[in-house]
């Protein structure tokens, strides 16, 4: 079996000169830095836990994975079954639960995926290929939830 390893360094930006001294006392932003890649992503946490809301969070950032992680594995399979695809947008909705000590994690997600392939033969097929992408995704495979798709199929 293969592997392939990843690494990233997050460094915490958000000391406003008292530290963790209490709750409020410091801002939750960080930088996101993965060697090699072109630009540092700039991250809080979500607003509900005093984040910056014009920063990236991890609750958005696993719903991105996710969404992307399927889509490339659509088109890929696509590719494989000489279906042209000429665009694909996908607006991915995700649904997280906080529990009484303040822990959390996701519970749903679902993909939306609106795909626009060249041939109005291949309709079904392209369809279909959804639940493949589904089987093969790094991402949905390590999630201990279901994911769902309510894929459109549009012809150019």
């Amino acid at each position: 079996m293969k592997q392939h390893n990843y690494q990233t360094q997050i460094t915490w930006t958000g000391n406003q000169g008292k530290g963790t001294l209490n709750y409020k006392s410091y801002s939750r932003s960080h930088e996101i830095l993965v060697t090699g890649k072109y630009k540092t992503i700039q991250g809080s946490s979500d607003p509900s836990f005093l984040g910056d809301p014009s920063k990236y969070n991890p609750e958005d950032l696993f719903l991105s994975s996710l969404s992307s992680c399927h889509m490339l594995w659509y088109l890929h399979l696509c590719t494989v079954h000489n279906i042209i695809v000429t665009q694909y947008v996908d607006n991915a909705t995700g649904t997280m639960e906080e529990s009484a000590d303040g822990s959390g994690k996701f519970t749903q997600v679902t993909l939306y995926p609106i795909v626009t392939i060249a041939d109005s033969n291949m309709k079904e097929l392209a369809k279909s290929l959804h639940e493949k992408a589904n089987q093969m995704c790094f991402i949905a495979n390590s999630c201990n939830f279901k994911i769902h798709h309510q894929p459109s199929i549009l012809i150019e």
